[in-house]
Order: C-alpha cells, then sequence, then structure tokens
C-alpha cells in the first residue's frame, strides 16, 4: 500500500506516493468540505480516486485538470460513455433508489405504495429525522436535509448563513412541509450570483419568525395528520455564519464543462460550494463525478 506523505505547503491533505506533491489522479468525487472553528474559511480537499489533496494550500496557483476521457459510475465502477445524476452509469440510475425521483420531490414518495425500488435502503434512510432550514446562498432559500448532514449540506451548497427550523420526522413529511414554504419562498440557489460574492447577509430569525407565522395554518394541517410530535420547532437562536477561501471574486462567470472542455486550466482563485474559482473561469467538480480527470499545480 502506497504511503500517506503531506503536502509539501502547509495547510494541504495527503497523497499516496513518494517526494512533491502537487497531483492526483483518478475518477473525481464531490468536494469534501470542512468547517472549522469560527473565524475561519470552510477546508477544502478535492478527491481523485483514493487520493486527496487540500486545496486551501494551492490558492494563488495555477493549476491544470485534465480530463482522460474515460467515466466511471461511482456506485458499480462500470465505464460508461454518459454521466447520469452526478456520477452515474444509466443502470445504477435508472434502478437506484437514492436517483429516484423522489428524492429531489420526497413528498412524491412511493414507499406505500410498494413499488418503492428498494424498500430496506428507504427505510434506513428516509424513516428518519430530517430537519427543514432556511439558508442564504444566493438569497433566501428553504430546504432539506437530514438532521447528520448539517453543515456539509450548507457547504455544498455554498450558503454564508443557515438556520435550521423545524425538525420533522420522515423524509415524505419533511418534503410536504417544504412544499408549503415554497409558496412564499425558493428552494433553489442562483448558482451564478452564488460565486460573485455580493450576497447580502439577512435576518434569518426574523424571516423564519415570519414564515412560521404566515405557514402556521398549514403545518397545523400536517401536525393533524401525521401527529403532533411529527414536526415540532428547532430552538436556534442565531444562525450559522460561513466563510470561504477567496482572493478574488470573477466579474463575469464563464463555466466550464468536461465535455467540450477537457483540458481546464487557471490560477485558482477561490472555493465555494462544489467549485473551483479559477482567474479564467469556474468549474462544478460535482457535476462531473466519475470523471477520470489528471490535476496538477505548478511549483510554489
Amino acid at each position: 500500500m502506497d504511503q500517506l506523505i503531506p503536502l509539501a505547503r502547509s495547510g494541504g491533505g495527503y497523497l499516496p506516493g513518494e517526494g512533491r506533491h502537487d497531483r492526483a489522479q483518478g475518477p473525481l468525487r464531490k468536494l469534501d468540505i470542512r468547517l472549522p472553528a469560527a473565524g475561519h474559511p470552510a477546508e477544502y480537499t478535492l478527491r481523485a480516486g483514493d487520493q486527496r489533496v487540500g486545496l486551501n494550500a494551492w490558492l494563488g496557483r495555477r493549476i491544470v485538470l485534465r480530463h482522460t476521457g474515460e467515466i466511471h459510475c461511482i456506485e458499480c465502477g462500470r465505464a460508461t460513455r454518459k454521466s447520469f445524476g452526478q456520477g452515474h452509469c444509466y443502470p445504477c440510475f435508472s434502478s437506484l433508489a437514492h436517483c429516484d425521483l423522489c428524492m429531489m420531490r420526497p413528498e412524491t414518495c412511493h414507499y406505500f405504495q410498494g413499488s418503492c425500488r428498494d424498500p430496506a435502503w428507504g427505510e434506513r434512510h428516509c424513516f428518519r429525522p430530517h430537519t427543514v432550514y432556511l439558508a442564504n446562498a444566493s438569497g433566501l432559500k428553504v430546504g432539506i436535509t437530514r438532521g447528520t448532514n448539517m453543515p456539509t449540506r450548507w457547504l455544498d451548497q455554498g450558503a454564508i448563513q443557515a438556520l435550521p427550523i423545524l425538525d420533522v420526522e420522515t423524509r415524505q413529511q419533511s418534503g410536504f412541509v417544504e412544499t408549503l414554504f415554497k409558496a412564499q419562498v425558493s428552494d433553489r440557489t442562483n448558482w451564478r450570483a452564488m460565486l460573485k460574492g455580493e450576497v447580502e447577509p439577512l435576518d434569518l430569525v426574523a424571516e423564519r419568525d415570519r414564515l412560521l407565522a404566515s405557514l402556521e395554518p398549514g403545518l397545523g394541517e400536517l401536525r393533524r395528520r401525521f401527529g403532533h410530535d411529527a414536526i415540532q420547532a428547532v430552538d436556534a437562536a442565531a444562525p450559522l455564519s460561513i466563510d470561504y477561501p477567496v482572493l478574488e471574486w470573477p466579474r463575469k462567470i464563464v463555466s466550464f464543462n468536461f465535455d467540450k472542455t477537457p483540458r481546464i486550466e487557471g490560477t485558482l482563485m477561490g472555493l465555494k460550494g462544489q467549485y473551483l474559482i479559477l482567474d479564467t473561469g469556474v468549474v462544478n467538480l460535482r457535476k462531473f463525478a466519475g470523471y477520470q480527470v489528471a490535476v496538477s499545480a505548478e511549483a510554489a
């Protein structure tokens, strides 16, 4: 087994092998993002196969990402000409429970109709507590996540603020709650606005109180349907504030696509959400999960 050796620059990650570690190669996975102590920006790790690179240490350095032309399903590993659902081959995308439409629209859960793709998986992942939250990535938005997936969900979205507001017993029920909120607030992020760094802080506590008061009739109906304890308010006095490692925000957003531009290069100016911000454009690495990519950085 290759030995894990730290990168030469401080704050970096680890790579197998010997010598300088300014490169990695393998099928991409979504960026691993960690939130350190308050007052410090998020810490980013690029994952290429079993290799890891701490990207914060690469800020200000010129990097090259080269797609070799190969794509491998992140679930079964087989080669595929096209990626579906952020890294799956078509057979996996069309058969796995976590790729079903109800994962994007939980209120459409069809478990009780007997047509769940994998009932045992659904019981493990969907019949567990979820949290409804407000976040500010490009403006006010509502979302849901498993209680154990905070703050990862917010970091992946590039949110600068986040506030859990309701704990809900199941994923389907959280979908019904989110549907209520979507009548008054978006559930989507404007990724271009998120990457320009012009998002103003919001008073999420005031927004929470306003929305809960306005939507109380609908929430009351859901509680009568599922039980009073199924939907509980979260006692959060203040939102979580998140900083990202960015040297300079882009003035114009140019998005790279490995299918059209197999070689992407530029100076790494920042990291936000699942995006690399280069002086030449931006690239969403999560979108290209499973793509075989060689990544390198010029010497410090």
